[in-house]
């Protein structure tokens, strides 16, 4: 799981390695799965409600067992409950990072024409699309240790002793705790890729901004001679919403020399990105935000010609395209 935080880093060099369409399909299923046996677990506890109604013996005993199966059912209801939303919310993330694993192995042009050629050396350079999609390595990382021959997963409703056609409420709610074990397996595994994926640079900063002068060399707007650009340009009304391109921790918030007003945020593993000119920072140093977090606003302070957002992405210190970036996560054209 270890190298698919290192998403930012390997973009720069060309190698991604996050959600592979196996491990997407895998959960997806698992979670449609899921679905069946709680629609099966109904079954059983309905089941079991009508044979204690119809049940032979004493009024007695009848009226017990009645008893005893309705707060059965209400607790495998109860389970249903909780089990049917996390199944919803689980679905829904693995379409979300089946649909981002699409966008890295899809070459896509950036959202504007291609940017200037930067200076030989001076930064790396990320490409507009990633390369395939591996499985994590077996050996990165270090942890706990774990073993055993690799079998397919089981059907809960395989795992538990077989009663013939009676189904009663046990052995329903062992299915279903069964279901819940299952559940959390892919839920912590989609957690990982789901923290890659918050923490990936790729989010428009600041809506509704044109995009202005690109990465890379450029006539500089004040010395009108060759110079290089280590971010890109986007142009927007001052007092328009700053958005972080990820979550992360905010390192920096303050004056910076050529940047005016100017915020920082660590995204983890090398990657960093940087907003300059800022009229007002609403963050502080130390601060936690999220993908799209409110941060400060557009302004023109700083070494600036007019209102706009110097955004800039960072891995390892050294500054690449940002515009790879954000054509990952740009809307898919239509036609």
């Amino acid at each position: 799981m270890a190298s698919v935080f290192r998403a930012g880093s390997q973009l720069a060099s060309g190698s991604v390695s996050f959600v592979t369409r196996h491990t997407a399909l895998t959960l997806a299923l698992s979670a449609a799965g899921g679905t069946a046996v709680l629609a099966l677990a109904a079954g059983f506890a309905i089941g079991t409600h009508w044979s204690a109604r119809n049940g032979s013996g004493d009024q007695a005993a009848v009226r017990v067992e009645h008893d005893y199966a309705i707060d059965q059912l209400g607790k495998l209801n109860a389970s249903v409950a909780q089990i049917e939303p996390r199944i919803a919310r689980l679905t829904a993330q693995v379409g979300d990072l089946r649909d981002f694993e699409a966008r890295l192995n899809t070459p896509r042009p950036a959202r504007r024409a291609p940017a200037a050629r930067a200076a030989p050396g001076a930064a790396r350079a990320a490409p507009g699309a990633a390369g395939a999609a591996s499985e994590p390595d077996a050996t990165d990382g270090e942890g706990e240790g774990e073993g055993g021959p690799a079998l397919p997963p089981r059907r809960c409703s395989d795992l538990m002793p077989s009663l013939g056609r009676r189904a009663d409420a046990e052995r329903t709610g062992q299915q279903l705790d069964c279901l819940a074990a299952t559940l959390s397996a892919l839920e912590q595994q989609t957690a990982d890729h789901a923290i890659a994926y918050a923490a990936f640079p790729g989010r428009m900063p600041a809506d509704g901004a044109r995009f202005g002068s690109p990465f890379g060399n450029r006539t500089d707007p004040f010395t009108h001679r060759l110079s290089f650009h280590p971010g890109l340009d986007l142009v927007a009304k001052t007092g328009t919403p700053i958005l972080a391109a990820a979550g992360g921790r905010v390192v920096f918030a303050g004056e910076k020399s050529g940047y005016g007003n100017a915020v920082e945020i660590d995204h983890g593993n090398g990657l960093m990105t940087r907003y300059g000119h800022a009229s007002r920072i609403v963050v502080h140093v130390g601060d936690l935000v999220l993908p799209r977090q409110y941060i400060a606003d557009v302004g023109s302070t700083g070494r600036s010609t007019g209102p706009h957002l110097h955004f800039e992405v960072l891995v390892d210190g050294a500054p690449v395209n940002p515009a790879a970036y954000l054509a990952l996560f740009a809307p898919t054209p239509h036609g």
